[in-house]
């Protein structure tokens, strides 16, 4: 369910908070946009990767964090708390579930796929603790549950590769 805005974007702090926190606009998407946003943050590894920069995902991963508490806790001044236009932090919980891949070996399809999957399992799902963490207030609060999902979904997907692919 949507709430109300409480205010109308003015600044061009507004604009950038909106552009962060939609993921370049996939928060806008009419429907699944919490989906939108972690396919996004697979596009994130994919490129990296494929440019063969993966040694500084970590990096990206930070970064993008540092940017999503700031830019989802502005943003909620004008949709309301974890408006589904804000999915950066699917973005970030996304990238987290490929962590320890990245720079060290491409990760075939499937396991792609897999990691996808878990992920978007534990975002919606939510098992505990991951639930609580939304109550934390602000940005931090907005990211903190997918940076939970994406802790969830990378240790399954360790688990998929030691058993599937030994």
């Amino acid at each position: 369910m949507e709430i109300a805005k409480t205010r109308s974007p003015s600044t061009v702090a507004d604009w950038i908070a909106i552009g962060i926190a939609s993921a370049g606009g996939a928060g806008f998407m009419p429907v699944a946009p919490g989906t939108a946003g972690a396919a996004v943050g697979v596009v994130v590894y994919l490129a990296m990767e494929g440019l063969n920069v993966g040694t500084y995902y970590p990096h990206a991963i930070i970064l993008l964090l540092v940017a999503g508490i700031w830019a989802s806790w502005r943003v909620e001044e004008l949709y309301g708390h974890d408006s589904q236009r804000i999915v950066i932090d699917e973005v970030v919980g996304q990238m987290i579930t490929f962590v320890v891949a990245a720079g060290r070996v491409r990760l075939p399809a499937l396991d792609v796929v897999v990691g996808f999957g878990l992920f978007r399992l534990f975002d919606i799902v939510k098992p505990f603790p991951i639930r609580r963490l939304e109550r934390l207030k602000g940005g931090m609060g907005v990211m903190a549950d997918d940076i939970g999902a994406g802790i969830y979904a990378l240790v399954l997907l360790l688990i998929w590769r030691a058993v599937f692919r030994g």
